[in-house]
């Protein structure tokens, strides 16, 4: 019972009670009988748990431990690439070099990976050795920025532009032209996007 006797304390630290008003709200003859209790000397009663809740504007299952508080949930662990090659499905390449950990919320919103940046074509937001992270999909919206297999070459990142007879891959560092491709170039080199970017971590 000591846990819930901790947890009773920080609820009424937190609102600025003391024992003593805490001892006369329950019915309690003096505070003793709270000092006890918080320090798991002495037991409470299930209904009793209840008028505790009530008074500190809490749940009984914040109080009885049931329910962890959200930081101590454990996330995700997803790993990240080095490199993303053409003809290799995802869960098939072997160049893991790291991981990362993501929220179980985004996990349940799909397929994730990390892929760690090459090159200086998306500096300065992105540097080289930054690692973002992924959801696996094979379209996105426009001014979202994508990992795109083009020629079946390697993945790169880069922000997605879409036009009515073609798309556009656009680098953030203004030294590279953006590069066009038309919608049977689409096709025929092919182009594909394998995932959109939802987060980027700096690693410097």
């Amino acid at each position: 019972m000591a846990e819930i006797g901790k947890r009773i304390r920080e609820k009424r630290e937190a609102i600025g009670m003391t024992q003593e008003e805490l001892a006369s709200k329950l019915g309690y003859k003096n505070k003793s009988s709270i000092a006890k209790i918080e320090t798991g000397a002495n037991d409470i009663i299930q209904s009793k748990v209840v008028e505790f809740a009530n008074i500190l504007g809490t749940t009984v299952a914040y109080l009885m431990g049931w329910d962890e508080p959200p930081h101590s949930r454990k996330g995700v662990v997803i790993n990240v690439l080095g490199r993303v090659a053409a003809g290799i499905p995802l869960e098939a390449i072997e160049d893991i070099i790291d991981t990362e950990e993501i929220s179980e919320e985004m996990a349940k919103t799909g397929e994730f990976f990390g892929l760690q940046i090459d090159g200086d074509s998306m500096e300065p937001r992105m540097q080289k050795g930054d690692v973002v992270i992924v959801r696996k999909q094979d379209d996105a919206e426009s001014g979202d920025i994508v990992i795109a297999m083009i020629n079946g070459d390697d993945a790169t990142c880069k922000r997605l532009r879409k036009y009515r007879d073609g798309i556009e891959l656009i680098s953030n560092n203004p030294s590279y032209e953006p590069m066009f491709f038309s919608n049977e170039e689409i096709m025929s080199k092919p182009v594909k996007i394998i995932g959109k970017v939802v987060e980027l971590r700096g690693k410097f």
